[in-house]
């Protein structure tokens, strides 16, 4: 166990360069305690490890050491198979790089590793894209990767919803990609605060000159995994009130999907005389959420806002135009 343990300290400072002992702690599961007798004992075998004091310093090894020290146990072997996402990769523009790097890695594994990683492959695959839609076309997410990897600024023509339809431009800072359910956003910063592009959305990106330098501190999936909390938790200025019927609140979950509708579904109120019952959904957007809840047909009522009764008004008579 400890003899894995500080295989992995030695890598993640081979990885990442310095690193504090309460960041190595926190990596490794252990104690800061247990960290100093581990780099101690690092130290006793001959590893050119040291200390840099100070608020930002660390230990970190002596410029130039790499280990070779790289040995896969079989469940890690195994698992490097469920790495294996041609069509992102290929988005990207890395699907030829992705098919060399598994053919020399599959080469280079021990015979039964090999075996248990074919394994894997034959049995687990992934599709990331929801049911009953295609990926999204995204012409610009090669040109945005590219970007990020060069940390240089973009000017975007973007396609939004709110707070009105229409493009605008915008000058970013890229600061990651991300896939959620088979759609691609670009996390970037443009007013001192990182936020959200739906990469879909862009309509025009083109490279500026000046490159910049990435916000101390800034954790992508902790971003990340902050922004889809408050999405989920309705933790926006804009709510929509529904008043649903029986059959249209068995259908919510499939138009807002399972989680949403359990959020939205916290707010649910009595039912009236005619057994109908109000709930509060998060409005992304007048045109988003119009969209959803026209699946629902007779079976739901906009009550609030006006600008989402209009639009909901609006395209109601237009469709019983077009059937007289």
């Amino acid at each position: 166990m400890r003899a894995s343990r500080l295989l992995s300290l030695l890598l993640l400072l081979q990885n990442r360069g310095r690193m504090s002992a309460a960041r190595l702690a926190a990596e490794l599961g252990v104690t800061p305690r247990t960290v100093y007798r581990d780099v101690e004992a690092l130290a006793a075998a001959g590893v050119p490890i040291y200390a840099e004091p100070g608020p930002t310093g660390g230990y970190q090894l002596m410029e130039g050491y790499r280990t070779r020290l790289t040995g896969l146990t079989a469940g890690e072997a195994e698992s490097l198979s469920l790495t294996g996402i041609p069509q992102p990769a290929a988005e990207l523009g890395f699907g030829a790089q992705l098919a060399a790097a598994e053919l020399k890695l599959m080469a280079a594994l021990p015979t039964p590793y090999r075996e248990a990683s074919m394994r894997i492959r034959q049995r687990f695959h992934l599709d990331a894209p929801g049911w009953y839609r295609d990926p999204d076309v995204v012409p610009h997410l090669t040109a945005a990767a590219e970007a990020l990897w060069q940390d240089q600024a973009v000017e975007i023509r973007y396609r939004r919803w709110a707070p009105e339809p229409g493009e605008v431009t915008r000058r970013l800072h890229p600061l990651g990609l991300v896939l959620k359910a088979g759609v691609w956003y670009l996390i970037a910063d443009g007013t001192g605060e990182p936020r959200t592009y739906r990469v879909a959305s862009i309509v025009d990106l083109r490279p500026l000159p000046e490159t910049f330098a990435r916000p101390d501190g800034f954790d992508l999936a902790e971003f990340w995994r902050a922004n889809v909390e408050r999405y989920e938790r309705a933790e926006i200025a804009d709510v929509a009130v529904v008043r649903l019927s029986p059959a249209g609140l068995a259908a919510l979950p499939d138009v807002l999907g399972p989680k949403a509708s359990r959020l939205a579904l916290r707010t649910l109120t009595p039912a009236d005389p005619d057994g109908w019952q109000r709930v509060t959904i998060p409005l992304e957007s007048v045109g988003h959420a119009a969209a959803g809840l026209l699946q629902l047909g007779a079976n739901a009522q906009v009550l609030a806002p006006a600008e989402l009764i209009a639009h909901m008004t609006d395209t109601i008579h237009a469709m019983a135009r077009l059937y007289p």
